[in-house]
């Protein structure tokens, strides 16, 4: 028997040394990696928290005004159609202020602490964003520099808008089912007709507007943008994440899909066909029809994605409860919805006026800040600056020729048509610095009217080209005459 010597024993006992500490290092590197995988922008958080809570605020200050318009709106038609049916007016108005009244405190505070079930359109972003939230606030850790309190915030900032689409949701059914009872006792009453069909009309239309508010709303917030984007990338790069959204999303709740897609999630979705199982029999299908098939199958499939596009749009404005169809002889006004930003439109043109003995080749650069009244319908103002080119190509100047400042107002007329005026002071002589454009006595008026056209270019960068063509009705007076008529060349942003 040999004897193991102490040396040997003090050998073996370096080299475990040695690996474990192999082991604390590799394990360290990973650990190093993975946070690097997960690094998420600093500022995504707290933007994630302002976006909620601006839309949570638009949300309930929309929802509030709608239900106080309503109550007054329903208070007025009561008394009207009291004075010819005192009994028909208890009997349809009965009870419906004090609905209106309880979603109205109910939207003013509901904070979300109830869970709410999955119901409606499903929203992917929003489904991810509240599995994001969840998931760091499970593991902490991998937020790198994000609290456990500002996580909590965010989540409970989110529930708290969910809560408040819920209820406009409510808000919308219940007026959904106001509309049908108030329309079914006109129907049912001739006399009626003409004491609340013009309020009537007008409810319907303001819940076409609210419907469309609602409806903006959840696209505002179910579109991430590049920060919410590169969160989530870097989220799904670690397994434990995917894991958790297979565990807890609100897709996974809707199929009752566990983590391995197997057992009770596999029996949930038992008897539908499988993948592999359409391809195969598109193939058979295809090679039946022989050497045309593939054509007449992409054929088909484009009629097909067409009608499927119209179900869709039709089923949106179901599902909405109000459409412009509720209002015979009703336009809506696709900008009324939208906030007083997201109505603004920003453009540039140019103009170019031939020389006279006065003037030299000049180009006016403009610029333009608009507000859309309507979807053809808009007014605003705008400045300009005057380049001159000298005289002729053989005699090149740069020089500053003057500058402008202009008002305008475009109406829709007819498809990509509009009827468009302006009022505008120009300065026209050439000047070398600010100061000189104070001299009054050299600013000149201009009064145009004429047509206005959007120009339909297949290119994604000039597809807003527009081009004018205008009657400066008071270059007639000006000494020396300008030119009266102006040809500009724009782009709206």
């Amino acid at each position: 028997m040999k004897f193991i010597t102490m040396s040997k024993i003090l050998a073996f006992g370096l080299w475990v040394m040695l690996c474990l500490a192999c082991e604390v290092v590799c394990a360290q590197s990973l650990d190093s990696t993975a946070d690097k995988a997960v690094r998420l922008p600093s500022k995504w958080l707290g933007h994630v928290i302002d976006k909620t809570s601006s839309l949570d605020h638009q949300v309930t200050k929309q929802t509030s005004s709608y239900l106080t318009k309503l109550m007054k709106k329903e208070q007025r038609m009561k008394q009207r159609l009291a004075r010819i049916d005192s009994a028909g007016a208890k009997q349809l108005f009965a009870g419906s202020e004090q609905q209106y009244a309880a979603l109205l405190k109910k939207i003013q505070v509901d904070t979300g602490s109830k869970r709410i079930s999955v119901s409606g359109e499903y929203q992917p972003y929003l489904d991810s964003l509240q599995g994001t939230l969840g998931f760091l606030k499970q593991n902490p850790r991998l937020g790198q520099g994000l609290g456990a309190a500002e996580i909590q915030r965010a989540l409970s900032q989110l529930q708290q808008l969910q809560a408040k689409i819920k209820d406009a949701d409510q808000v919308r059914a219940l007026v959904e089912a106001r509309k049908q009872q108030i329309s079914q006792y006109i129907a049912a009453h001739a006399n009626a007709a003409g004491i609340l069909g013009k309020p009537f009309s007008g409810m319907k239309q303001e819940a076409y507007y609210y419907s469309q508010r609602v409806h903006d709303y959840k696209a505002m917030l179910n579109d991430p943008d590049r920060l919410e984007r590169e969160a989530l990338v870097q989220l799904r790069r670690l397994p434990a994440f995917q894991t958790f959204m297979k565990n807890n999303s609100q897709l996974a709740g809707l199929f009752g899909m566990p983590a391995g897609g197997g057992g009770a999630g596999a029996a949930a979705i038992a008897g539908l066909q499988t993948k592999d199982q359409v391809t195969q029999q598109v193939i058979g299908q295809v090679s039946a029809m022989g050497q045309g098939g593939m054509d007449n199958l992409q054929s088909s499939v484009s009629g097909a994605q067409s009608q499927l596009d119209g179900y869709k749009n039709k089923l949106g404005q179901l599902g909405a409860g109000n459409t412009s169809a509720d209002v015979p002889d009703f336009r809506p006004n696709d900008q009324k919805t939208k906030t007083f930003w997201r109505r603004l439109e920003y453009g540039v043109n140019f103009q170019t006026t031939h020389n006279n003995y006065y003037f030299p080749i000049v180009t006016d650069l403009g610029g333009s800040l608009g507000y859309k009244l309507g979807h053809n319908n808009v007014v605003g103002v705008g400045g300009s600056y005057k380049m001159g080119w000298g005289s002729g190509i053989q005699h090149i100047a740069l020089s500053s020729q003057g500058v402008g400042l202009r008002s305008f107002v475009e109406i829709g007329l007819k498809g990509s048509f509009s009827a468009a005026g302006g009022f505008e002071y120009n300065y026209t002589t050439p000047f070398a610095s600010f100061q000189q454009l104070k001299q009054l006595q050299y600013w000149t008026k201009s009064g145009l009217v004429g047509v206005s056209k959007t120009v339909s270019i297949k290119s994604r960068l000039l597809k807003k080209t527009k081009v004018q063509l205008l009657w400066d009705f008071l270059s007639y007076q000006q000494v020396p005459k300008t030119q009266a008529i102006l040809f500009r060349l724009g782009y709206n942003f």
